[in-house]
Protein backbone atom coordinates (compact mmCIF):
# COMPACT_ATOMS: atom_id res chain seq x y z
CA UNK A 1 0.00 0.00 0.00
CA UNK A 2 1.18 3.50 -0.71
CA UNK A 3 0.04 6.77 0.84
CA UNK A 4 -0.09 9.18 -2.07
CA UNK A 5 -0.73 12.59 -0.59
CA UNK A 6 -3.06 14.86 1.35
CA UNK A 7 -6.64 15.24 0.13
CA UNK A 8 -6.12 18.94 -0.61
CA UNK A 9 -3.98 17.95 -3.62
CA UNK A 10 -5.89 15.01 -5.07
CA UNK A 11 -4.44 13.77 -8.34
CA UNK A 12 -6.60 12.29 -11.06
CA UNK A 13 -4.22 9.31 -11.23
CA UNK A 14 -1.60 7.84 -8.95
CA UNK A 15 2.07 7.03 -9.61
CA UNK A 16 3.03 5.78 -13.05
CA UNK A 17 3.55 2.19 -11.93
CA UNK A 18 -0.09 2.00 -10.89
CA UNK A 19 -1.58 3.36 -14.11
CA UNK A 20 0.71 2.36 -16.96
CA UNK A 21 -1.24 -0.81 -17.74
CA UNK A 22 -4.10 -0.81 -15.23
CA UNK A 23 -7.52 0.74 -15.05
CA UNK A 24 -8.02 3.00 -12.05
CA UNK A 25 -10.85 2.65 -9.51
CA UNK A 26 -11.48 5.61 -7.19
CA UNK A 27 -13.51 5.32 -3.96
CA UNK A 28 -14.32 8.05 -1.42
CA UNK A 29 -15.15 7.05 2.17
CA UNK A 30 -17.46 9.53 3.92
CA UNK A 31 -19.18 9.73 7.30
CA UNK A 32 -19.37 11.43 10.65
CA UNK A 33 -16.49 11.88 13.08
CA UNK A 34 -15.09 8.84 14.95
CA UNK A 35 -17.15 6.26 13.04
CA UNK A 36 -14.03 4.32 12.00
CA UNK A 37 -13.54 5.41 8.38
CA UNK A 38 -9.75 5.25 8.52
CA UNK A 39 -9.84 1.93 10.37
CA UNK A 40 -12.06 0.46 7.66
CA UNK A 41 -9.80 1.64 4.83
CA UNK A 42 -6.58 0.45 6.48
CA UNK A 43 -8.18 -2.86 7.44
CA UNK A 44 -9.25 -3.48 3.83
CA UNK A 45 -5.95 -2.50 2.27
CA UNK A 46 -3.52 -4.05 4.79
CA UNK A 47 -5.59 -6.62 6.79
CA UNK A 48 -4.36 -4.83 9.94
CA UNK A 49 -6.43 -3.07 12.58
CA UNK A 50 -4.96 -0.05 14.31
CA UNK A 51 -6.99 1.19 17.26
CA UNK A 52 -5.80 4.80 17.46
CA UNK A 53 -5.37 7.30 14.65
CA UNK A 54 -4.42 10.92 14.48
CA UNK A 55 -7.18 13.33 13.53
CA UNK A 56 -8.26 12.55 9.98
CA UNK A 57 -6.88 15.18 7.61
CA UNK A 58 -7.91 13.25 4.50
CA UNK A 59 -5.42 10.84 2.98
CA UNK A 60 -5.40 9.19 -0.41
CA UNK A 61 -4.36 5.53 -0.29
CA UNK A 62 -3.31 3.56 -3.34
CA UNK A 63 -2.58 -0.09 -4.06
CA UNK A 64 -3.14 -2.73 -6.72
CA UNK A 65 -6.03 -5.16 -6.37
CA UNK A 66 -7.26 -8.07 -8.45
CA UNK A 67 -10.90 -8.09 -9.55
CA UNK A 68 -12.17 -10.92 -11.76
CA UNK A 69 -8.59 -11.87 -12.64
CA UNK A 70 -7.75 -8.33 -13.77
CA UNK A 71 -5.16 -6.21 -12.00
CA UNK A 72 -6.61 -2.79 -11.15
CA UNK A 73 -5.15 0.34 -9.56
CA UNK A 74 -7.31 1.18 -6.53
CA UNK A 75 -7.35 4.62 -4.92
CA UNK A 76 -9.30 5.13 -1.69
CA UNK A 77 -9.89 8.66 -0.42
CA UNK A 78 -10.31 8.89 3.34
CA UNK A 79 -12.15 12.09 4.36
CA UNK A 80 -12.55 14.14 7.56
CA UNK A 81 -15.70 13.65 9.61
CA UNK A 82 -18.81 15.54 8.52
CA UNK A 83 -21.08 17.38 10.94
CA UNK A 84 -24.58 18.78 10.67
CA UNK A 85 -24.36 22.55 10.97
CA UNK A 86 -27.70 24.33 11.41
CA UNK A 87 -30.09 23.39 8.60
CA UNK A 88 -27.47 21.59 6.49
CA UNK A 89 -24.16 19.78 6.42
CA UNK A 90 -20.76 21.31 7.07
CA UNK A 91 -19.28 20.10 3.79
CA UNK A 92 -16.18 21.97 2.64
CA UNK A 93 -14.65 22.17 -0.82
CA UNK A 94 -12.24 19.32 -0.07
CA UNK A 95 -15.10 16.93 0.63
CA UNK A 96 -17.04 18.08 -2.42
CA UNK A 97 -13.99 17.53 -4.64
CA UNK A 98 -13.60 14.04 -3.21
CA UNK A 99 -17.23 13.22 -4.09
CA UNK A 100 -16.84 14.58 -7.63
CA UNK A 101 -13.55 12.72 -8.08
CA UNK A 102 -14.79 9.30 -6.94
CA UNK A 103 -16.18 6.44 -9.03
CA UNK A 104 -18.08 5.18 -5.96
CA UNK A 105 -18.95 6.31 -2.44
CA UNK A 106 -18.86 4.45 0.90
CA UNK A 107 -21.09 6.05 3.55
CA UNK A 108 -20.07 4.98 7.07
CA UNK A 109 -21.81 5.25 10.43
CA UNK A 110 -21.12 3.70 13.82
CA UNK A 111 -23.72 1.42 15.42
CA UNK A 112 -22.76 3.07 18.74
CA UNK A 113 -23.68 6.57 17.52
CA UNK A 114 -27.27 7.14 16.41
CA UNK A 115 -26.50 10.66 15.19
CA UNK A 116 -23.93 9.27 12.75
CA UNK A 117 -26.67 6.97 11.44
CA UNK A 118 -29.09 9.90 11.00
CA UNK A 119 -26.36 11.70 9.07
CA UNK A 120 -26.29 9.05 6.32
CA UNK A 121 -29.49 10.15 4.54
CA UNK A 122 -28.22 13.76 4.46
CA UNK A 123 -24.88 12.63 3.07
CA UNK A 124 -26.60 10.54 0.41
CA UNK A 125 -28.65 13.54 -0.72
CA UNK A 126 -25.50 15.64 -0.83
CA UNK A 127 -23.67 13.03 -2.93
CA UNK A 128 -26.56 12.96 -5.41
CA UNK A 129 -26.40 16.76 -5.72
CA UNK A 130 -22.63 17.07 -6.02
CA UNK A 131 -21.57 14.04 -8.05
CA UNK A 132 -21.74 14.55 -11.83
CA UNK A 133 -23.01 11.00 -12.43
CA UNK A 134 -26.48 10.16 -11.10
CA UNK A 135 -25.69 6.42 -11.25
CA UNK A 136 -22.62 6.54 -8.98
CA UNK A 137 -22.57 3.36 -6.82
CA UNK A 138 -23.10 4.06 -3.12
CA UNK A 139 -22.92 1.55 -0.26
CA UNK A 140 -23.75 2.03 3.42
CA UNK A 141 -21.51 0.49 6.08
CA UNK A 142 -22.46 0.22 9.75
CA UNK A 143 -19.15 -0.10 11.61
CA UNK A 144 -18.20 -1.27 15.14
CA UNK A 145 -20.57 -4.25 15.08
CA UNK A 146 -18.50 -5.84 17.86
CA UNK A 147 -19.50 -3.17 20.42
CA UNK A 148 -22.83 -4.77 21.32
CA UNK A 149 -22.85 -3.27 24.82
CA UNK A 150 -22.92 0.25 23.33
CA UNK A 151 -25.23 -0.43 20.37
CA UNK A 152 -27.65 2.37 19.42
CA UNK A 153 -28.49 1.26 15.87
CA UNK A 154 -29.93 -2.17 15.10
CA UNK A 155 -28.98 -4.00 11.86
CA UNK A 156 -32.52 -3.75 10.49
CA UNK A 157 -32.36 0.05 10.80
CA UNK A 158 -29.33 0.14 8.50
CA UNK A 159 -30.94 -2.29 6.07
CA UNK A 160 -34.18 -0.31 6.01
CA UNK A 161 -32.34 2.94 5.28
CA UNK A 162 -30.29 1.29 2.53
CA UNK A 163 -33.46 -0.04 0.89
CA UNK A 164 -35.04 3.43 0.96
CA UNK A 165 -31.94 5.03 -0.59
CA UNK A 166 -31.37 2.22 -3.09
CA UNK A 167 -28.00 1.21 -1.65
CA UNK A 168 -26.32 -2.01 -0.54
CA UNK A 169 -25.87 -2.36 3.23
CA UNK A 170 -23.12 -4.02 5.27
CA UNK A 171 -22.69 -4.20 9.04
CA UNK A 172 -19.06 -4.89 9.89
CA UNK A 173 -16.45 -4.76 12.62
CA UNK A 174 -13.18 -3.27 11.41
CA UNK A 175 -11.48 -4.43 14.61
CA UNK A 176 -12.60 -8.07 14.61
CA UNK A 177 -13.61 -9.25 11.13
CA UNK A 178 -11.44 -8.59 8.10
CA UNK A 179 -13.53 -10.78 5.78
CA UNK A 180 -16.69 -8.67 6.12
CA UNK A 181 -14.75 -5.45 5.47
CA UNK A 182 -12.99 -7.02 2.49
CA UNK A 183 -16.25 -8.30 1.04
CA UNK A 184 -17.93 -4.87 1.18
CA UNK A 185 -15.10 -3.13 -0.66
CA UNK A 186 -14.42 -6.00 -3.07
CA UNK A 187 -18.05 -6.22 -4.23
CA UNK A 188 -18.03 -2.45 -4.77
CA UNK A 189 -14.81 -2.70 -6.82
CA UNK A 190 -16.42 -5.36 -9.01
CA UNK A 191 -19.46 -3.13 -9.60
CA UNK A 192 -17.27 -0.17 -10.57
CA UNK A 193 -15.17 -2.36 -12.86
CA UNK A 194 -18.26 -3.62 -14.70
CA UNK A 195 -19.57 -0.06 -15.11
CA UNK A 196 -16.23 1.10 -16.51
CA UNK A 197 -16.07 -1.77 -18.98
CA UNK A 198 -19.64 -1.13 -20.16
CA UNK A 199 -18.89 2.58 -20.53
CA UNK A 200 -15.74 1.84 -22.56
CA UNK A 201 -17.69 -0.46 -24.89
CA UNK A 202 -20.30 2.26 -25.47
CA UNK A 203 -17.61 4.84 -26.18
CA UNK A 204 -15.96 2.55 -28.72
CA UNK A 205 -19.31 1.95 -30.44
CA UNK A 206 -20.06 5.66 -30.75
CA UNK A 207 -16.52 6.45 -31.94
CA UNK A 208 -16.70 4.03 -34.90
CA UNK A 209 -18.08 5.72 -38.02
CA UNK A 210 -20.59 3.61 -39.93
CA UNK A 211 -19.07 2.18 -43.09
CA UNK A 212 -20.73 3.50 -46.26
CA UNK A 213 -22.71 0.91 -48.14
CA UNK A 214 -21.17 -0.44 -51.31
CA UNK A 215 -23.06 0.66 -54.43
CA UNK A 216 -25.33 -1.96 -55.94
CA UNK A 217 -23.95 -2.55 -59.45
CA UNK A 218 -27.22 -3.92 -60.80
CA UNK A 219 -29.02 -0.85 -59.52
CA UNK A 220 -26.42 1.43 -61.14
CA UNK A 221 -26.77 -0.36 -64.51
CA UNK A 222 -30.57 -0.07 -64.34
CA UNK A 223 -30.35 3.67 -63.65
CA UNK A 224 -27.81 4.11 -66.48
CA UNK A 225 -30.10 2.34 -68.96
CA UNK A 226 -33.05 4.49 -67.83
CA UNK A 227 -31.00 7.64 -68.39
CA UNK A 228 -29.99 6.50 -71.92
CA UNK A 229 -33.60 5.59 -72.80
CA UNK A 230 -34.75 9.02 -71.67
CA UNK A 231 -32.17 10.70 -73.94
CA UNK A 232 -33.26 8.53 -76.92
CA UNK A 233 -36.93 9.40 -76.42
CA UNK A 234 -36.07 13.07 -76.19
CA UNK A 235 -34.03 12.97 -79.40
CA UNK A 236 -36.80 11.07 -81.29
CA UNK A 237 -39.53 13.49 -80.31
CA UNK A 238 -37.47 16.37 -81.53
Amino acid sequence: MRLIQNMSTIQEYGPAEYTSNNRVIKIAVIGGSAVGKTALVVRFLTRRFIGDYERNAGTLYSRQVQVDREQLALQVQDTPGVQISGPGLSCNDLLNRSIQWADAIVLVYSITDYKSYELISHLHQHVCRVHPESRVPVIIVGNKADLLHAKQVEPHHGLQLANILGCTFYEVSASENYNDVYNAFHVLCKEISKQQMSSNVEKRKTSIMPRPKSPNMLDLRRRFKQALSAKVRTATSV
